[in-house]
């Protein structure tokens, strides 16, 4: 669709303020398309490319029995309708080299796990689909790390690529932003994006869910703003306490439009 690619050039060489938000998981066709269809609608409003978020499959969760998926196949052809019915690109993360191909078939943007971003088979599988690949920062690493990651995706002969800061473990139940890092990712020559949402997590290994600080979201964003940041990951649902995956620190969907607009508003003040 026209339309979608001309969003994904905006998010890759524009100069706008870009959004990938959606639920952490796919949980059921009600909620995706209900989100898709409100965030669709706002950002249009707001003149901010969109890309819908959410996990086909969740492949790393604390305990066992947590919520992992519907089914691959089902999930996948969610993401599908959403990109057919509303026009916009999507995203979802891919855990194993296998992944990709299967994947990109239904998305536009293939995003690398933090915990994941040194797999090298896995960053060339995801280049190879000629995909847009968002890498995030492992939680372990420092932002010099993230031009080796980006380089073996270049080298796999793919140059779309995109740098997620997402905090730093700070002591073994907390998270920190290192705003740094976004300055010096820039420096690489890639857009960055922020994510809002779980660079506020609490893991908490001791009980087996992960805690988080959704309140905290609005000025950790405005100031990644201030110092320059591309685009906004933000998971987001209509009810984070019903959520089946990381609903502790997912923003309710109705709260959105009005931290879009104050992001707006900080982007043009510094502009």
């Amino acid at each position: 669709m026209d339309s979608i690619k001309s969003t994904i050039h905006e998010v890759l060489h524009g100069d706008k303020l870009f959004l990938l938000a959606g639920p952490c998981a796919i949980e059921n066709e009600e909620i995706t398309m209900q989100t898709a269809e409100f965030l669709t609608k706002l950002t249009d409003r707001l003149g901010i490319p969109y890309v819908f978020k959410s996990s086909y499959r969740k492949a790393n969760r604390t305990k066992s029995n947590s919520f992992i998926g519907i089914g691959d196949e089902k999930a996948l052809k969610l993401l599908g309708k959403v990109r057919s019915e509303f026009g916009v690109p999507t995203v979802t993360d891919i855990h194993e080299s296998k992944e990709a191909e299967m994947a990109a078939e239904y998305v536009d943007v293939l995003q690398i796990p933090a915990f994941l971003f040194r797999q090298t088979e896995l960053l060339q599988a995801a280049a190879k689909t000629g995909r847009v690949v968002n890498i995030k920062k492992g939680q372990f690493a420092a932002a010099e790390a993230m031009q080796f990651a980006a380089q073996k995706v270049v080298d796999a002969g793919n140059n779309q690529v995109m740098l997620t800061e997402r905090g730093n473990m700070f002591g073994y139940g907390d998270m920190i932003v290192d705003y740094r890092n976004l300055i010096w990712m820039k420096e690489m020559g890639f857009k960055v994006i922020m994510d809002s949402t779980h660079s506020l997590q609490q893991p908490n290994n001791g009980s087996g869910t992960t805690g988080g600080l959704p309140q905290l979201i609005e000025p950790m964003a405005k100031a990644a703003v201030a110092v320059g940041v591309d685009g906004f990951f933000i998971e987001t649902h209509p009810d984070p306490s019903t959520a089946l995956s990381d609903g502790a620190n997912m923003l309710p969907l109705h709260k959105m439009e009005d931290l879009l607009t104050k992001l707006l508003r900080v982007r043009e003040s510094i502009s």
